[in-house]
């Protein structure tokens, strides 16, 4: 090594005269990292919003479906099955977390669940709704986009529906009474 150079643990440094006007180019890495860094976490933001979106919806939609096969099978001889449903189907949905970012919790279960039907229906329907605060720097452009509500949240719904029974129950000789078939069944 000459008398002029010397080790750095990030990059070859060399001492020179002050002379010699030579520029360092150690610190354009550190530079360019300032620049690049916001830019890949608010690329990172734009990819988590969409999934928990997604994961939202998912979870909703299973819940609902779910919530339909309950209510396929429902008698009314069971008592109060429109409020074992409806703490079934919110059971399931706690799977998602009580953050804002999910769905807003506002002190309590803020899910909207709404069941039609019975085993008498022809279908049955379940709809979930809540609503979901966007994540920071999503917000504006989601306001800017008229994606949010007054309060500045996004509205997320899903809806499942079932028939109660197959196609094929319809045109059997019992029909859709259950002590016909019994009585099917036995002669």
């Amino acid at each position: 090594m000459s008398r002029y150079e010397a080790k750095s643990s990030s990059c070859k440094r060399v001492l020179r005269p002050l002379w010699t006007l030579r520029r360092d180019e150690c610190g354009q890495a550190t530079v360019e990292a300032a620049a690049v860094i916001p830019v890949l976490f608010v690329a990172l933001l734009l990819l988590v919003q969409p999934g928990i979106l997604l994961y939202d919806r998912m979870v909703m939609q299973a819940a609902a479906a779910e919530g339909c096969r309950l209510l396929a099978t429902k008698t009314d001889t069971l008592g109060d099955m429109d409020g074992s449903c409806e703490a079934f189907i919110r059971h399931r949905l706690g799977a998602i977390p009580p953050h804002d970012s999910f769905h807003l919790h506002r002190g309590g279960c803020s899910w909207k669940i709404a069941l039609e039907g019975n085993e008498a229906s022809q279908t049955v329907r379940v709809t979930i709704g809540n609503d979901v605060r966007p994540l920071p720097l999503l917000d504006a452009a989601a306001v800017l986009l008229g994606m949010t509500d007054a309060a500045g949240n996004l509205h997320l719904e899903v809806s499942a529906s079932l028939p109660t029974q197959p196609a094929w129950i319809d045109g059997a000789e019992a029909g859709r009474d259950p002590s016909a078939w019994i009585g099917a069944w036995l002669s």
